[in-house]
């Protein structure tokens, strides 16, 4: 990590901060809930239009047709070919109403 100051005292490193969001991810075969990690002052939205091909996911549980847990894992990558929606989770409610 390198971190740099200039004349007036401000810094700049290398590190990225983001915020952990919550989500419901949808594949082309699973659902998945974890937390995605978005830059601090962007959307969801942005997070998923970037150019990289997988999107990494944390506390990450993989769940079947019925509901099961299949996987869960710490950490785990999403081909983001594969993802049909993606809703983070205080905005899912479950409900149908």
């Amino acid at each position: 990590m390198s971190i740099e100051f200039n004349d007036r005292g401000k810094y700049f490193t290398d590190i990225v901060s983001k915020t952990a969001v919550n989500a419901v991810i949808q594949t082309t075969t699973h659902r998945i809930e974890g937390a995605i990690h978005v830059r601090l002052d962007e959307r969801v939205k942005d997070e998923l239009d970037r150019a990289e091909l997988f999107l990494p996911v944390t506390q990450a549980k993989v769940f079947a047709v019925d509901g099961t847990v299949l996987f869960q894992a710490e950490f785990m990558t999403i081909s983001r070919s594969q993802i049909v929606w993606v809703i983070p989770s205080d905005d899912a409610t479950g409900s149908k109403g």
